[in-house]
């Protein structure tokens, strides 16, 4: 398929509405022939977006078949959007796409609902003043419920979804993770804090990271292309786009809505 130029970074132009009018540009990474991932950013309390997007993913599997499809959720489900309950239930029922795995990663709002689920009260703040209120009463909850009670009025599947959220995906050329990785730190040896809310200095970094990292976290108008990273984030939890990056061979198509 013919490519342009890897950009610094694409306009909206380059965002497709739906599968048929998915086109592509030169992706600073490689799959291998016969693998295509789906990377979806950050949702933030959008299932009416989410369900789109997934709806996309279906139609371009119908229409361009592949031997092995994945289709990655980048974190940050939660907080900010009306509906946090809806994007976890969504996501909690079963496979999304079928025809391809899921792999659901997690995100600094998951992790702080987790780690006030297990004790820890300055997660609990955090969260709170994250978007947590809002997304507490998504599940039909009183904002204010102390802290003791989360765990056990919230759906326990809803639960056992958000602690078995894994940290990282690895496929061909590219890392999937939620914020970042640390430069120069092995990726076996990446810090949890790191890949779930890193910034600074990944952000801005120019090194070669042996991979080329596919991320959420930090929010763009539009999909940001560099040559060690994808950005993803389109801000769907301002009331922007949610994306999703279709990746194959030596191409990425990205799908917004």
């Amino acid at each position: 398929m013919e490519a342009a130029a890897i950009p610094t970074w694409t306009g909206p132009r380059a965002m497709a509405e739906s599968a048929e009018a998915l086109r592509f540009l030169q992706a600073p990474g490689h799959l291998p022939r016969g693998r295509r991932v789906y990377a979806i950013g950050d949702v933030h309390g959008h299932p009416d977006k989410l369900r789109r997007l997934h709806a996309a993913v279906a139609a371009d599997l119908a229409a361009r078949p592949t031997t092995f499809a994945t289709l990655v959720h980048l974190g940050d489900y939660i907080d900010q959007g009306p509906d946090s309950a809806g994007v976890v239930a969504l996501l909690a029922s079963g496979p999304a796409v079928r025809g391809a795995k899921v792999v659901n990663l997690m995100g600094d709002h998951e992790r702080m609902l987790v780690d006030a689920l297990g004790g820890d009260k300055a997660a609990a703040t955090d969260w709170l003043w994250a978007g947590g209120r809002q997304a507490l009463e998504s599940w039909g909850l009183d904002g204010e419920l102390p802290r003791e009670e989360w765990e056990a009025a919230l759906p326990a599947s809803h639960v056992a979804f958000l602690r078995g959220l894994t940290l990282m995906h690895q496929e061909g050329d590219y890392v999937f993770v939620h914020a970042g990785i640390r430069p120069g730190v092995p990726l076996d040896r990446q810090l949890t804090d790191d890949l779930v809310a890193m910034r600074q200095p990944f952000l801005f970094s120019e090194d070669d990271f042996g991979c080329i990292v596919v991320h959420g976290h930090s929010s763009t108008p539009s999909v940001t292309i560099g040559k060690n990273r994808i950005a993803l984030d389109t801000g769907a939890g301002l009331g922007e786009k949610l994306t999703c990056a279709v990746l194959e061979d030596d191409a990425i198509g990205l799908i917004a809505v």
